[in-house]
């Protein structure tokens, strides 16, 4: 007998080939509810055929928040516990059981496991904490883009950590990311002040190579007043340090990567981001010292921040090619077959392993 009414809530758009593996994720809960926003595809019948109850509705201009408001607002009054999923995430079965057995009647929302990367194992790369199951009411979803869940409830919002819970992510790589620069550059302009909004606008700027004005924004994000969460701040320096480093900037780079590795010295990332532009300026012994400072660190905090090549063959790699330089065969042997064991059948590795088999 299940404690409570527990519906699955998400969002569509030409999902054709997820659509199978999500619902037998999802399944679990007593109903559940997809806004489609426009397929042109099967997604709409392959969902109804199903069971599950579809509405459509084209949202324009487009927005994520009101998007996900909509396809909330389909679930009825009377759910205990909502459950945002989209569909390129998949639960791991018994998730259903699992959270009514830590949910409380004073609880307001779930934090759980979120593995937003995967190897080709099925391992966790970069795995974290996402909030999106909470109580049906007193919660809206909010910005254009990397929208949020925020709590407007009246009393004070009570977390559950429910570690039993996973979700696996498997993006659909085809899809555009056209529409993101301009919309969090909408979501800036609305909320000036969001820290959080502020840092991912310098990030895209970055993706789209539009350097200066990432590192603008990125200097802009670190100068704000609720700029506070080290593991970010830490990212924004990070990206300044490659944004000087793709202009060719390499002091600058230098220094921003300095003032990361102060900013969180324990985190990965900004040691091996050092190690990468060492090895573009070919002091492989420095290249040896930031990784093997990044390898002294084994935790692997709960974060989006976390970058895959921290935590993949990279290291592992770069190692091998400094102990290569420095005339260190053994080390290097060692190093690239560590790296192997990520990334087996990667031509580069292999062929570097041939060669340092071939050193004096």
């Amino acid at each position: 007998m299940n404690k409570y009414k527990v519906c699955v809530y998400a969002i569509s758009k030409n999902e054709e080939k997820f659509v199978k593996r999500w619902f037998e994720s999802v399944k679990e809960a007593d109903e559940i509810y997809v806004l489609d926003t426009g397929s042109t595809d099967k997604t709409v019948q392959l969902l109804e055929e199903l069971g599950v109850h579809v509405t459509t509705d084209i949202i324009t201009p487009w927005r994520f928040d009101i998007a996900r408001n909509k396809s909330l607002d389909l679930v009825p009054k009377d759910t205990d516990i909502c459950v945002c999923v989209d569909l390129d995430e998949v639960f791991e079965p018994g998730w259903r059981k699992i959270l009514e057995d830590n949910w409380d009647l004073d609880t307001n929302r779930a934090r759980y496991n979120y593995n937003w990367s995967l190897n080709s194992d099925n391992k966790p790369i970069v795995n974290f904490y996402i909030e999106k199951i909470h109580n049906r009411n007193n919660y809206i979803w909010e910005h254009p883009v990397h929208e949020v869940l925020r709590y407007v409830g009246s009393a004070v919002e009570n977390f559950k950590v429910i570690d039993g819970i996973t979700v696996n992510h498997y993006p659909d790589s085809t899809k555009s990311r056209s529409s993101y620069l301009s919309l969090l550059e909408l979501s800036v302009k609305e909320s000036p002040f969001d820290d959080r909004n502020m840092h991912y606008l310098g990030r895209e700027y970055m993706y789209y190579g539009k350097y200066q004005e990432a590192i603008d924004t990125l200097i802009k994000h670190l100068s704000l007043e609720t700029s506070t969460w080290k593991d970010e701040r830490c990212a924004s320096m990070r990206f300044i340090g490659r944004c000087y480093k793709y202009l060719g900037r390499y002091n600058e780079s230098e220094m921003w990567y300095k003032l990361a590795i102060k900013e969180a010295p324990y985190l990965r990332d900004p040691y091996i981001e050092m190690a990468i532009l060492k090895y573009l300026q070919e002091d492989f012994k420095l290249v040896e010292h930031y990784v093997l400072l990044a390898l002294d660190i084994q935790s692997h905090p709960k974060t989006y921040i976390n970058e895959c090549f921290s935590f993949n063959e990279t290291p592992y790699d770069l190692l091998s090619i400094a102990c290569y330089h420095l005339n260190k065969k053994d080390d290097a042997l060692y190093y690239i077959d560590l790296a192997l064991k990520y990334n087996p059948t990667d031509e580069r590795l292999l062929n570097n392993r041939k060669l340092i088999l071939e050193m004096n």
